[in-house]
């Protein structure tokens, strides 16, 4: 019978006041005495430096170099040796004793002495026991279980499906998203979220149009050495997909027709479809009855059916479970001459067939792969080597294409669908389109009024365009196929769909403003398809290829001169003859390649762009719209006080609200900045009424696309949008440019005005209340009806702009206002249903909106602009109060005028919108719009069906009537007598006594510290039952255990010691927390053996060392800063954190670990990167950095490898390689779809799979970061789970969770929801010693856990003991818990959803809520979790490495003293001389492609083109995107030009480049970088350290540079005498990092330190020093402000820091000529080089320096030094 275990059952089965002593009041030290045989060594001990004085043996690492595929014979890709079995030792962890000292420790006595005293003893014993646990886990790593296992578990898998989606039946879920009216189906996010994926792609072009099988040969070929971009299912054989695009191949065909007695078949009136029928034969014949019957009403003949011979051998056991039946139909097209008509017909027939299937029960089971008289695709879920296998005709001579388009995928998700491998009709694509759901809301939008004469009006037949059940790319394949189908060239199309960055672009600017024409047309007419993206496509005439406008995947290209041209994601993919090839080069951002093969014409972009934008007068035709000039702020209060409160509290403010976040962004210019996480309830579980907007979480960017950097690649970005109607876009022409376009969607009073008198807009303003007078039931309801009856009659009357708003002379009690989220997503919603969206434009006049938040919700659910006139009328009493005037006369604050505020408050929402965008990786704001890029918790069917259609909202929530009930709380408080005299403070931000509740407070804290500080087991009993009566919070607060088993006794359970292995902590960095904490935190769980994470900082090697100095009073003078130490101690951590920023990340660092943790991202502030500030950047932390002292220190929102998910699989390979014994973890952050990208995570070869949720982080992050983005982890924990077990892949990896855990009864419910390990952030910092001050964000910290101050560092009160305390309670906790439930060991409740029972709880707001997405038991796995947990490392398989090391040719086996000079000819891989270390010299002779030089340590490597090459080197990319990223030594020279983002995050390594594409030089903190040839835009974005050269004979350098460099911004300098430096440079742009926090859980993050100036006081400082300066910067920032929307914090003055060498320094002009020297001489004999040096008085005044602040007294770069100063080659000057 089942049973339910409630908390206060828990609570008295622990039974410590029964049986435990009180704890003695006397305390003794520790006993010094411990026995070394006792004591068992995690980890052998590795020295730091060998006695002989040669290098340490733990620096002789794995150089990771080349990629996990073999390219093509003769082209290989390269591996260099790991090192020998002697370069490091390693050995299995385990914890130190706890024997004796344990039990003497503060007198503990009876069963808990007992406990402690035992505790080494226990743990070895369970050890030995779990031993045999795992004995068929050997067999659990890579390869295939065979058919007998694999058939039980596709029926598991269906099975497991139809109960996961039974909860979206219920109208939580999909059904949300499926109303229909008038025929408008709107996208729901579920269907989207279920496909994600990324590949490899190419092209192969004969530019005579000369037909040949050896293309289709060289297609394959390619297309087997892009293996490693795709990747296969749980069986291991069944590709993601694989396929090619050829010209019909006729001959083949014909010889089919001369067999069925056919006659030939005319190639120009013949159609060909591909087609998958049903699998069954019967329905496989009814589908092609039903195609016969359509091609018959249309007039077309059906010619005959073909059987493609297949090998269905080659499928894996998915595949062939899923082979559909694959015929292809032949169609003679009589009556059609025109190559278009006939492809617009063939399309039409495709529609109509599909249509037609849907009636069928098999209609899912019918595809087209296309249907076409030009191009035909094969293609399925297969292996890319298999392909040719599978597909027999494409091993036929008979096959012949003058092209190819070849395309391999990596799809997140593992479900078998053979429609979704690609190419697709008309192209194939490398990426993922970010704001897809809008784009397909947009196009039904627009499908209404999408005419065209060609289609001679059976426009309808074709309609809808797009289905949200395929992928991005098949949903943008259709998009592009009606634009070309409609008159578009393939050029044009791709050029409206996915447009390149031209805002901020000079060269259109100045070369090509037709070419900005073009686009700015089509920005009104066609939002972008946003996000990154390779697309290669063809229509059987025009092949190309053309890149996002972020150059975030790769494309390599190259022409030889037998014609051909081919386009690849990678070089090496085929063996050319090198001395074939006549030129070579990369696509970059929104670049373009196109090759007419019928002609043999080769265009590249600015010929491409130029020519499409000549095809109409577009300039022109804009005359005929408006830009709207911002008007003037309002100078004067609009309302007098009791006005303005009123208003306020009617509208929901609280005193946090205006104090905390609007009066903040008034005086600063920034979102406010907060820490510690958001660990108040959900909105839904409050007490406390909320605004409506406060239900929504952003959505954010993880692994399978990347969020874009808003600071530093801004240009990129725009907050433009356009207002009016959206006409045909296929007819082009000036009326529909007539639109008024916004430089920003912020509006102020008089910018509304303006518009409102627009007499072409025609608006019609709504005002947006509710009646309660007749009550409250039904009413919120029917005002919506209402108001979105007006809306479409205002619409259909000609208005063109609808505003919405709440703004009245006098509010009235009867008649509250709508939520504006509401009335926007209501009428939105309503107008698409009706087919009139496009016809106008929505803006909101609010009172409700002041948070960045705010905006974007707003935004997203479709308006194009706000006017937040509350908010601003803030600002202006705010500003004109007698209190801010005082403090600003008296110099407490900056001066400020009434309208710097309102600009400042402005300023700060636009850079929090940029933020908010580009955490999902969306550039244009125009993209986001209408996007909904949002997740719901806690609002019902009824609610989400009238607003919010399509967004996935899975737990249920409020009715319309509870959230009128809730929008009423507020406005009647506004209209009572309290409403006049104060703002409420709920204390959703900080806490506050008797406001919100906190999961970490004060009161917590102290029962937290007395219980493990004093080891009082009756205190941690206090704790338990503190957190038991706290009010729900949480999701797992709304469930409790059940069990129908019976309690058992108590010493049947698993012993603490193996549960406590099971803990982690989280990524706390050194730097933002202090070394003390950092350092306790890492004993204490290495005592326990747990695994404490290093968070982003690098490690100090003295951590790696066990201790045996300790004295009697646990001091050691190892680590004289921390006590409580005991001999046989270890600092070190033992997961090591691999961050965006990759400071300290060497590969001595790497070797070092049990596990490498990806953090992908934080559960604080996900899709955000972070920022250390200057005064926490401590020499020591410097050191550990490879920085600067006092330079502020950036980690970028995207890892520069991790643009995709085979990326991710990339840097997975990189790590297994450098530590072949640490397991690979990877980070992600809980949000709707996070099983699909766990999916993909376990495919990309990772051990451990973290999930955060949004209530966790431990540091500083801007506030609406905080309380808006990420899920609970309940949440992504369960779809995790659920995923990998449907998919086959959770015997693979480890599943870990964390955020906001605080006991054990929360290790239970993670355990029980699927997780194999548990996290602890917050609560380990408390334990050891934090008192929740909350101010961890201004270096301040009272006890020195979050502060580099010294003084306070000083008071930093804890020791490793008091956090193996906290931990052994909460094991025990764990014991009993499991014996309340009858369960003897944790292994036996994960993923048992069955103990779970919802939990009878009487909520505030709603009882309303589905928990079934959580109950939802997966199937069973094959392994446990202990078997998990102990599998062995995922390995790369054979290796290159290998090969050499074992070769006696090359050493030897183990020997590398012959491989420090080594030779490789080819194409490297992927990562060349990733991680190299000192001594090493590499040479390629050939080309790289992405990551050369990635993590270099040391060494030298050098890349050159073969001899004899007919192309020019200098003028070729040789190598690939991100080199030398993240390097922290060493040199790399090259002959030719690299990709983007050169040299990013370099520490300390030097460069000879001879050209590079954008953003070089991003984040640079050390080392040099020599550039001989061009460079793109943005140039030393973020660079706070090291020194550029670059040559610049062309003039145009300073305006690239314009973009990027943060070299200026400097505070004035002062050094104390211990040399301790403070505020140096503020990194520009990076200053407006929204102060991202210092103690983050898992980054490093920050504000601007602990300075009680202002930004202004700084400004006025630098005035005075610099004042012609500081007036060119605000001029600069004025100009742009309208322009690009963002505050551009760039270098102060170029003329200072960007410094042109006409007047170079001795030491300068000898570094550069002995830089070139090496170049030239000794490493690439660099035909540039020797230009420069032969020209070397004429060449070196065209050099430009870039010189951060922190390297103006350098040699190199201050005059001071004078002539006589001699620096040696290549040596950078190391500042003490």
């Amino acid at each position: 019978m089942a049973h339910v275990v409630t908390s206060n059952q828990l609570l008295s089965s622990l039974g410590y006041r029964a049986h435990i002593s009180p704890p003695s009041s006397a305390s003794s030290s520790p006993s010094s005495s411990t026995s070394s045989s006792a004591s068992s060594s995690r980890r052998s001990s590795r020295p730091a430096a060998q006695s002989s004085g040669k290098q340490s043996t733990i620096l002789g690492v794995a150089p990771v170099v080349g990629n996990y595929a073999a390219a093509a014979a003769g082209s290989a890709s390269l591996s260099l040796p790991r090192g020998s079995s002697s370069g490091f030792v390693a050995s299995a962890r385990s914890c130190c004793p706890l024997t004796d000292r344990l039990h003497r420790r503060r007198g503990v006595s009876g069963s808990w002495a007992e406990h402690f005293a035992a505790f080494d003893g226990l743990r070895r014993r369970a050890s030995s026991v779990n031993e045999g646990v795992g004995k068929r886990n050997q067999q659990l790593r890579w390869q295939t279980h065979g058919e007998r296992k694999w058939w039980p578990f596709l029926a598991a898998t269906r099975r497991s499906v139809i109960r996961a989606s039974s909860f979206a039946q219920n109208g939580h879920g999909k059904a949300a998203g499926k109303t229909k009216e008038m025929g408008v189906e709107v996208v729901d996010m579920e269907d989207l979220l279920k496909e994600r994926d990324a590949c490899g792609v190419g092209v192969i072009a004969n530019l005579k149009n000369k037909a040949s099988h050896k293309i289709v040969e060289q297609a394959l070929i390619a297309l087997g050495c892009m293996e490693h971009r795709g990747a296969c299912s749980a069986d291991n054989r069944s590709g993601d997909g694989a396929g090619v695009m050829t010209r019909i191949p006729w001959a083949l065909f014909n010889e089919w027709a001369k067999e069925k007695g056919l006659d030939p078949l005319d190639e120009n009136n013949t159609g060909v479809g591909m087609v998958f029928l049903p699998r069954d034969l019967e329905k496989a014949a009814a589908a092609q009855e039903v195609v016969k019957r359509v091609l018959e009403a249309e007039g077309i003949e059906l010619l005959g059916w073909r059987e493609v011979p297949v090998t269905e051998s080659v499928c894996g056991i998915f595949a062939k479970a899923t082979l559909p039946t694959i015929r292809q139909v032949f169609v003679k097209m009589a009556g059609w001459d025109n190559v278009g008509d006939i492809e617009r017909e063939l399309f039409i027939a495709r529609k109509k067939i599909e249509k037609a299937a849907k009636e069928e029960e098999w209609g899912s089971e019918l595809y087209f792969c296309g249907l076409s008289s030009q191009t035909i695709v094969y293609k399925g879920m297969l292996m890319a080597a298999a392909l040719g296998e599978f597909y027999q005709d494409l091993k036929n001579d008979l096959y012949a294409s003058s092209f190819a388009i070849y395309h391999r995928r990596f799809s997140t998700n593992t479900n078998p669908k053979w429609p979704l491998a690609q190419p697709m009709r008309f192209l194939g694509h490398n990426g993922e389109i970010n704001t897809l759901q809008g784009n397909l809301n947009w196009m039904r939008s627009r499908e209404s009024v999408m005419t065209h004469p060609d289609w001679k009006g059976r426009e309808d037949e074709f309609r809808p365009i797009g289905n949200a059940s395929n992928s991005d790319s098949a949903n943008l394949d259709s998009a592009a196929e009606v634009l070309l189908l409609s008159g578009k060239t393939p050029e044009e199309t791709l050029m409206i769909l996915v447009p390149e960055a031209y805002q901020n672009n000079p060269t259109l600017r100045q070369q090509y403003p037709e070419v900005i024409d073009f686009y700015e047309y089509y920005k009104g007419q066609m939002e972008a398809w946003d996000g990154p993206a390779l697309l290669v496509f063809s229509n059987g005439k025009t092949v190309g290829a053309c890149l996002d406008r972020n150059g975030l995947r790769p494309a390599r290209f190259w022409r030889t001169s037998d014609d051909m041209l081919y386009v690849a994601s990678e070089v090496g993919v085929l063996n050319i003859d090198d001395s074939t090839i006549l030129s070579k080069g990369r696509l970059g951002p929104g670049m373009m390649v196109i090759a007419n093969v019928e002609t043999g014409e080769v265009l590249y972009n600015s010929d491409i762009k130029k020519r499409v934008a000549s095809l109409a007068p577009y300039g022109d035709w804009l005359k005929s719209s408006r830009v709207h000039e911002p008007a003037p702020y309002p100078m004067s209060s609009t309302l007098d006080g009791n006005g303005l409160l009123t208003r306020q509290n009617a509208f929901g403010y609280s005193s946090e609200d205006v104090q905390l976040v609007i009066e903040n962004m008034a005086a600063q210019g920034k979102e406010p900045t907060f820490c510690m996480g958001d660990d108040i309830p959900l909105a839904a579980l409050s007490q406390r009424p909320h605004l409506l907007f406060d239900y929504f979480k952003q959505r954010f960017a993880q692994v399978t696309n990347p969020p874009i950097d808003p600071l530093r690649e801004g240009l990129v970005m725009s907050l433009e949008m356009n207002l009016g109607e959206r006409g045909n876009i296929l007819n082009l022409g000036p009326e529909n440019a007539r639109q008024v376009r916004l430089p920003s969607p912020i509006l102020n009073e008089q910018d509304l005005m303006e518009l409102k008198a627009d007499p072409e807009l025609k608006p019609a303003t709504l005002p947006i209340f509710f009646d309660i007078s007749q009550g409250l039931e039904g009413a919120l309801g029917k005002a919506l009806e209402q108001l979105c009856a007006d809306a479409e009659n205002a619409v259909r009357n000609g208005s063109k702009l609808i505003v919405l708003s709440d703004q009245t002379p006098q509010l009235e009690a009867s008649r509250p206002a709508i939520p504006v989220l509401l009335a926007v997503g209501a009428v939105h919603h309503h107008l698409i249903q009706r087919g009139v969206r496009l016809s106008a434009s929505i803006v909101a006049d609010t009172a409700q909106c002041f948070s960045t938040h705010h905006f974007a919700c707003l935004i997203g659910y479709g308006a194009s602009a706000i006017c937040p006139y509350l908010a601003l009328e803030t600002c202006r009493q705010w500003r004109l109060s007698t209190k801010i005037e005082n403090m600003m006369k008296r110099g407490r604050l900056t001066m400020l005028t009434v309208e710097q505020a309102q600009i400042n408050f402005q300023k700060a929402i636009s850079a929090g919108l940029l933020k908010i965008l580009s955490k999902m990786g969306i550039s244009l704001l125009s993209s986001y719009w209408g996007a909904q890029i949002f997740e719901i918790y806690g609002l019902g069917k009824e609610v989400v069906d009238t607003a919010f259609r399509g967004t996935v909202s899975r737990i249920g929530g409020l009715t319309m009537d509870e959230l009128a009930r809730e929008t009423v709380s507020f406005w009647s408080k506004g209209l009572s007598p309290e409403g006049v005299k104060k703002l409420d403070n709920f204390g959703f931000i900080q806490f506050r006594p008797g406001g919100e509740h906190h999961g970490n407070n004060p009161e917590m804290a102290k029962l937290l510290h007395k219980a493990i500080r004093e080891k009082n087991a009756e205190a941690y009993a206090y704790y338990q039952e503190y957190l038991a009566n706290c009010p729900v919070h949480v999701l797992r607060d709304m469930l409790e255990l059940k069990s129908d088993r019976e309690p058992i006794p108590l010493d049947m359970v698993e012993p603490s010691v193996s549960i406590v292995e099971r803990f982690c902590t989280g990524g706390m960095s050194l730097g933002a927390i202090s070394r003390e904490t950092h350092e306790a935190i890492a004993i204490a769980m290495n005592r326990i053996g747990g695994k404490s994470n290093s968070g982003e900082g690098g490690e100090d090697p003295i951590r790696w060392k066990h201790l045996d100095d300790v004295d009697k009073d646990g001091k050691s003078m190892t680590l004289p800063h921390l006590r409580g130490l005991v001999n046989g101690d270890t600092a070190t951590s033992a997961i090591k954190q691999v961050a965006s920023g990759r400071f300290g990340v060497t590969p001595t660092f790497l070797v070092n670990a049990d596990q490498l943790e990806i953090k992908i991202a934080q559960g604080a502030k996900p899709g955000e990167g972070g920022q250390l500030p200057g005064t926490k950047v401590s020499p020591y932390i410097a050191t550990l950095r490879k920085s600067k002292p006092g330079v502020p220190l950036i980690s970028p929102p995207p890892h520069h490898d991790i643009y995709s998910i085979e990326d991710l699989a990339q840097l997975i390979y990189d790590l297994h390689m450098v530590n072949p014994s640490a397991k690979v973890s990877v980070k992600l952050v809980a949000e709707a779809g996070i099983g699909t990208v766990a999916s993909g995570v376990a495919k990309a070869n990772a051990d451990t799979i973290q999930i955060s949720g949004h209530d966790g982080g431990t540091g500083a992050s801007p506030i609406s970061s905080i309380k808006h983005a990420g899920g609970p982890w309940e949440m992504g924990l369960t779809e995790t789970h659920q995923t990998l077990v449907a998919n086959g892949l959770r015997d693979r990896v480890v599943v870990r969770v964390d955020g906001g855990m605080k006991s054990g009864r929360d290790v239970i419910m993670g355990a029980i929801m699927g997780a194999d390990e548990y996290g602890f952030g917050s609560i380990a910092m408390i334990a050891t010693g934090c008192i929740m001050a909350r101010i961890c964000h201004t270096n301040n910290c009272p006890v020195g856990v979050a502060s580099q101050r010294e003084e306070l560092r000083a008071r930093f009160p804890g020791a490793p003991g008091d956090l193996v305390n906290y931990f052994l309670y909460v094991a025990e906790e764990v014991r009993h818990a499991l014996a309340q439930l009858g369960y003897s060991k944790m292994d036996d409740i994960i993923g048992k959803t069955h103990l779970f029972a919802p939990r009878l709880v009487d909520l505030e707001k709603s009882n309303s809520f589905d928990l079934s997405f959580i109950l939802t038991e997966a199937s069973e796995t094959e392994s446990t979790s202990s078997e998990r947990r102990r599998q062995p490392v995922h390995t790369n398989g054979d290796v290159l490495d290998d090969e050499l090391l074992a070769d006696p040719e090359s050493g030897g086996t183990g020997n590398t003293n012959n491989l420090n000079k080594v030779e490789f000819m080819g194409s490297a891989g992927q990562s060349f001389a990733c991680f190299l270390m000192g001594g090493m010299k590499v040479k390629l002779i050939g080309e790289g492609n992405d990551y050369v030089c990635k993590g270099m340590a040391g060494g030298e490597v050098a890349v050159v083109p073969p001899e004899g090459v007919r192309y020019k080197a200098e003028e070729a990319t040789i190598v690939g995107n991100t080199c030398l990223y993240g390097a922290t030594g060493g040199r790399l020279f090259v002959r030719g030009m690299a990709g983007e983002r050169f040299a990013v995050r370099n520490s300390l390594a030097e460069a000879v480049v001879e050209g590079a594409g954008d953003h070089c030089c991003e984040y640079m903190t050390g080392g040099c970088v020599v550039s001989l040839g061009k460079v793109g835009l943005n140039v030393a974005a973020g660079m706070t350290g090291g020194l550029g050269y670059f040559l610049d004979e062309d003039g145009t350098f300073p305006d690239k540079a314009e973009y990027g460099p943060s070299v200026g911004r400097t505070r004035s300098t002062n050094r104390s005498s211990s040399g301790d430096t403070e505020n140096t440079a503020e990194a520009s742009r990076g200053e407006e990092d929204e102060g991202t926090g210092k103690m983050s859980q898992d980054s490093d993050t920050d504000l601007e330190g602990d300075s009680d100036k202002g930004e202004e006081e700084w400004e006025e400082e630098e005035s005075k020093e610099e004042p012609e300066t500081l007036a060119q910067w605000i001029k600069h920032v004025h100009k742009l402000k309208w322009e690009r929307h963002i505050e551009c914090e760039i270098c102060l003055a170029h003329h200072k820091h960007l410094r042109n060498l006409k007047q170079a320094t001795a030491a300068e002009e000898k570094r550069q000529a002995a830089i070139l020297e090496a170049q030239v001489e000794e490493k690439t004999g660099s035909n540039k080089g020797k230009e420069v040096l032969a020209k070397w008085s004429e060449m070196l005044p065209k050099f430009w320096q870039l010189v951060p602040p922190s390297e103006e007294e350098t040699p190199e770069a201050s005059v001071k030094y004078g002539d006589a100063l001699e620096i040696p080659a290549l040596v950078m000057p190391v500042k003490s």
